[in-house]
Formats: C-alpha cells, sequence, structure tokens
C-alpha cells in the first residue's frame, strides 16, 4: 500500500518490453499461461456463480435472477446508455483481430488459423456473455461498489465482489491476483499487436521505413520502442488524475471500432474482387461463412456503436464529453483526407484489386 502505484505499474511495463524484445516465442509461451489462468479462474467462477444462483452455495438460499429486474433493470437508461456502453464492452473485446496479424508468424496458419477463429465464438459466448450473466442475476445495478454509483467507491472488480458475496474471502484475493495476470495479459498482446502493425506500416509506406528493420532475432526494436513510449502515457494518470484514464479508453475503444470498420470493408471488396478475378473460393485456406453476411452486419454494427456511443452529449451540445466520446473520429477523418490528397489515391476497381500473396510492398 505504501508503494507509488506509477512505480509498480512502470515495473510491470518494463516486463512486458523485455518478453517482447527477447522473441515472439516468448511472447506466445507467456500469453500461453496468463490465458491458461484466466480460463481456468473463469470456469470455477461459472460453477460457482451458477450453485449461488440456485442457492447451493452463498447460504442466502437461491438468489434466481430477481436481479435481472430490480430497479429500471435490465437496460438503465434506455437506448442511449446502452449504445454507450458499447464502447466500453468493445475495448474489452477487441484483440480477436489479432487471429489476423499473428497468422504471418504462425508456423502452420493454415490449420492454427481457423481453428482459432471458430473458437472465438464459443469463448465470447462461455467466457464473456454467460460471466457477465452471472455476475448481472448475483449483484445488481444498484450497488455502490459498482461503476455506476461512483468512480470513488470503484475498488474491486465485479468477480471479486460475487467470491465476497458468497463468503469466499480468501478466494476474492486470489481473484483479484488473476485479475492483475489478465490485465498483463491484454498488456503482452497488444504489445505485440501495436508493434507488427507499426512494423506492417513501415514496410508498406504507411510509417517510416526505420520501423521495418528487424533484428537478428526478427524483432522490429525501432517499433516495439515506440509502442512502449506510447503505452506509457497511462502514466499520466498519476500526474493529471482519472480524467486521464477516461480519455485513454474513450480514444482506444472508438480507434478500434473505426479499425473494425476498416477490416470488415476490406474483407467484403477482397471476397467480392477475389471471385471478380475468376478466383474459387476453394483456393482459400480458409474462408468466412455466410458471406456478405458478416461484413456487412459489422459495418452497420461499427458504425452505430461509433455514431450513437454517447448521444446525450450530441443532444446537449456537452463539448467537453463530444470531445472525450469522438476524439478519434476527427483525427481519423484529417488523416484519411491527408493520405488521399497527398498520393492521390482513387477506389480501385475489384477487377484491378492486386491480390499477390507476394506482392512487393514498396508498390
Amino acid at each position: 500500500p505504501n508503494v507509488p502505484g506509477w512505480l509498480i505499474s512502470m515495473g510491470f511495463l518494463a516486463l512486458i518490453f523485455v518478453i517482447s524484445i527477447i522473441s515472439v516465442k516468448s511472447f506466445g509461451e507467456t500469453e500461453y499461461w496468463l490465458s491458461l489462468v484466466k480460463i481456468v479462474t473463469v470456469l470455477v467462477f461459472l460453477v460457482v456463480g451458477l450453485l449461488t444462483i440456485v442457492g447451493i452455495m452463498g447460504g442466502n438460499g437461491p438468489i434466481g435472477l430477481k436481479n435481472y429486474t430490480t430497479g429500471a433493470a435490465p437496460f438503465v437508461g434506455g437506448l442511449p446508455a446502452t449504445l454507450a456502453v458499447f464502447v466500453v464492452a468493445g475495448f474489452s473485446f477487441q484483440g480477436t483481430e489479432l487471429i489476423g496479424i499473428t497468422a504471418g508468424e504462425s508456423a502452420t496458419p493454415e490449420t492454427s488459423i481457423p481453428k482459432a477463429i471458430k473458437q472465438v465464438f464459443w469463448r465470447i459466448l462461455l467466457f464473456y456473455i454467460l460471466s457477465i450473466a452471472i455476475i448481472a442475476a448475483i449483484i445488481p445495478y444498484t450497488s455502490p461498489n459498482l461503476l455506476g454509483a461512483s468512480v470513488d467507491q470503484v475498488a474491486i472488480s465485479p468477480f471479486t465482489l460475487v467470491f465476497d458475496r458468497i463468503g469466499l474471502a480468501g478466494a476474492a484475493s486470489v481473484m483479484n491476483a488473476v485479475i492483475l495476470t489478465s490485465v498483463l495479459s491484454s498488456a503482452n498482446s497488444g504489445m505485440y499487436a501495436s508493434t507488427r502493425m507499426l512494423w506492417a506500416m513501415g514496410g508498406s509506406g504507411f510509417a517510416p521505413r526505420v520501423f521495418q528493420k528487424t533484428n537478428n532475432r526478427g524483432i522490429p526494436v525501432a517499433a516495439l520502442l515506440l509502442t512502449t513510449l506510447v503505452g506509457a502515457f497511462t502514466f499520466l494518470t498519476s500526474i493529471m488524475g482519472p480524467h486521464v484514464y477516461q480519455l485513454l479508453v474513450a480514444a482506444s475503444g472508438l480507434t478500434g471500432f473505426l479499425a473494425w470498420l476498416g477490416i470488415a470493408v476490406s474483407h467484403f471488396r477482397f471476397r467480392r474482387a477475389f471471385v471478380k478475378q475468376g478466383h474459387d473460393l476453394s483456393e482459400l485456406k480458409y474462408h468466412a461463412k455466410w458471406f456478405p453476411v458478416g461484413p456487412i452486419l459489422a459495418i452497420i454494427m461499427s458504425l452505430i456503436v461509433i455514431v450513437g456511443q454517447d448521444l446525450q452529449a450530441v443532444q446537449n451540445f456537452s463539448w467537453g464529453r463530444l470531445l472525450v466520446s469522438y476524439m478519434s473520429i476527427p483525427l481519423f477523418i484529417v488523416l484519411f483526407v491527408w493520405y488521399k490528397v497527398k498520393h492521390r489515391t482513387k477506389m480501385i476497381p475489384l477487377d484491378q484489386v492486386d491480390l499477390s500473396a507476394h506482392r512487393d510492398h514498396r508498390n
């Protein structure tokens, strides 16, 4: 308790940096064990939570689903509030696109990537949706310990609250430790993904060429150093207060939806160009089912979340909240228009899209 929080954070940031600079294998091994801790813990949580709901654990009888309709639940604040939490939820979900980034360094992408993609749906259903359903059943949204009450009262996570409520105080402490490993896992994968994207941008001309360079172990050191420096901006929360954290979450969350929008558009045009140029889908090692439903649905949902994440601020013209909620949109538009004007690029017709697997990035 007497150690400054920024000092502990700096130690963990240094640890993540060391893991990333050693080799991609060290990243993969670390992520494997950190993920295993999360998975086992969530499975235990699901069992304990279900037993608590039906009254087998906890000693207070069955809780049932009454908390789903407590007060204004389940949709507190109506549609605007529901849309507002999408960005925070998306901030937690973002990272599934890491599958595509890791394909380039996978030994067997033709088998491992399709397997990982197919597992995403079931993992989201089990580890996210079912977990939230159990938390909502045990802890009402009116609980003063939840985020909706007061920022000053947010000391423990809902997962920890569940264990604490049923009397497993020791398990609650363990849960807090597990949450720390989850945060480290997120930082580990985020460091890897950001570094590789910056490396790819250096190779394609979207970033300075220095970021394309790698050492003898294949690590893009310059890209890793810049990513670490940007990650260190989180230390501003220790200097300028918790509102900086809100800015960072809003910026990264919305930027993630902009990235998903770009991925959906790219996938839609790639599949159409692939068929337009006379290729057969059987040539692809993996292709998404039900095309074009997937990318079209992703485009629509991303646009809804981007536009509707803070409707109250739009209606009331609250400039402070608008800045926090929508700061990434003008930045994206400026960069997009600047690139289009500078390079005078146009929409490439489907029959002229370069689908070569060994394309020279300098062209």
